[in-house]
């Protein structure tokens, strides 16, 4: 009798063990399982089930990009929410073997999130999960805009611009978050061409009648100096028929090439050959707008609101292909202007109609170098030189 009191006390002990074990935990957050059971038959304990979180319960400065999961171990998860300041939940997806949450949205800056989680364990006792969490508070948000803008059918030279309201430090962050899809293969790269202003060109001028699709995923993104990305931004447009326009400035003609054959020549009047300053500059530029009339004012050379029609401006540096009725004795003949093309009125009025945003004007012949103080230069640098403005 003696012996078997003191089996039986010992078995009373094992028991208490037991349940001490199961209201344990190691989770980030607070868990409380309920209990553990035997097998009913003298075999060991089943498993009590363990939530975990990332981020972890109390993390702070958490990235809005990173997803928060949620996983269980020994046992399955029954419940899961993830609320935002205020109440709102975010939307998440529960694996099919019930063993892992993961959200599926963006988080937001400078929140709390808190966790809510059930889950039943291997030994059928329900066990809760609670815990919250902050996200980054960025110094500064970065808006960006991005150009071709949506639906748009642009010229075989256009290059795709990302500029931002503010420095960017972090530019391989930046290039990391962009993407370029074409339905042919087009061989491109990303060009810095200030430190708010990245573009994309291709190795050559686009293939004519493409559809292009750009991505700036920018929401998230630390852009360096305590600047985050605002939000996302992102474009599909066309590129339209292939349509060259080329001038060498002595020949005093202006000449016009689809698919690479020439299908106009029209006399021009370029920039005065003997002051440099006045030269139309050499370079590759694109038709930038097309305006029916435009007013031309340069106080250096005596004249102010002086209106031509049928303009189209081709680079920032102020040169135009337009009309100039009032030079056509220079027309086709010698070279006067103060940098623009002139062209005849009827001219100016055929080549304007035929003209699109993101047309190549190629320029040769000129004592002058090309302005590389515009904001849209990208086809005056080599390929290699495009290259090596890529983030570093």
């Amino acid at each position: 009798m003696i012996e078997r009191r003191t089996v039986f006390k010992a078995a009373l002990a094992a028991g208490a063990a037991l349940v001490a074990a199961a209201c344990s935990s190691e989770t980030g957050g607070t868990a409380k399982p309920t209990g553990a059971n035997s097998d009913g038959e003298g075999g060991g304990a089943q498993p009590v089930a363990k939530i975990t979180a990332e981020p972890a319960a109390d993390a702070k400065d958490v990235p809005v990009l990173k997803p928060a999961v949620l996983k269980v171990a020994d046992g399955k998860l029954t419940e899961c929410k993830l609320s935002a300041d205020g109440g709102k939940e975010v939307k998440g997806d529960l694996s099919p073997d019930g063993l892992t949450w993961t959200s599926s949205e963006p988080l937001g800056y400078g929140k709390t999130y808190t966790y809510a989680a059930k889950a039943t364990g291997s030994d059928g006792k329900p066990v809760e999960f609670k815990g919250s969490f902050a996200t980054i508070a960025p110094a500064k948000q970065v808006r960006a805009t991005l150009n071709p803008a949506d639906n748009q059918t642009v010229g075989v030279a256009m290059p795709i611009s990302v500029k931002f309201q503010s420095p960017v430090k972090n530019r391989a962050a930046v290039e990391k978050a962009l993407s370029v899809k074409t339905d042919k293969d087009v061989e491109g790269a990303w060009g810095w061409l200030s430190d708010s202003q990245v573009d994309y060109r291709p190795k050559e001028y686009w293939p004519q009648n493409i559809t292009v699709n750009v991505e700036a995923k920018l929401y998230g993104v630390d852009l360096g100096g305590g600047a985050y990305g605002k939000a996302d931004v992102t474009t599909k447009f066309k590129i339209g028929r292939n349509q060259v326009v080329k001038v060498n400035t002595p020949d005093h003609q202006m000449r016009v090439y689809r698919g690479g054959s020439q299908v106009k020549s029209y006399p021009c009047a370029n920039g005065l050959d003997g002051e440099v300053d006045r030269n139309t500059p050499n370079g590759t530029y694109i038709i930038m707008t097309r305006e029916p009339t435009a007013v031309f004012d340069n106080a250096r050379y005596g004249y102010t609101n002086v209106n031509k029609k049928w303009a189209c401006r081709f680079s920032n540096h102020g040169e135009y292909i337009h009309e100039n009725q009032d030079n056509a004795a220079n027309i086709g003949k010698n070279n006067n202007s103060h940098g623009c093309v002139n062209l005849l009125e009827a001219d100016a009025k055929d080549f304007y109609d035929s003209a699109m945003i993101g047309d190549p004007v190629e320029i040769t012949g000129s004592k002058l170098s090309p302005p590389m103080a515009s904001d849209v230069k990208d086809w005056n640098y080599s390929w290699a030189a495009w290259q090596g403005l890529g983030a570093k």
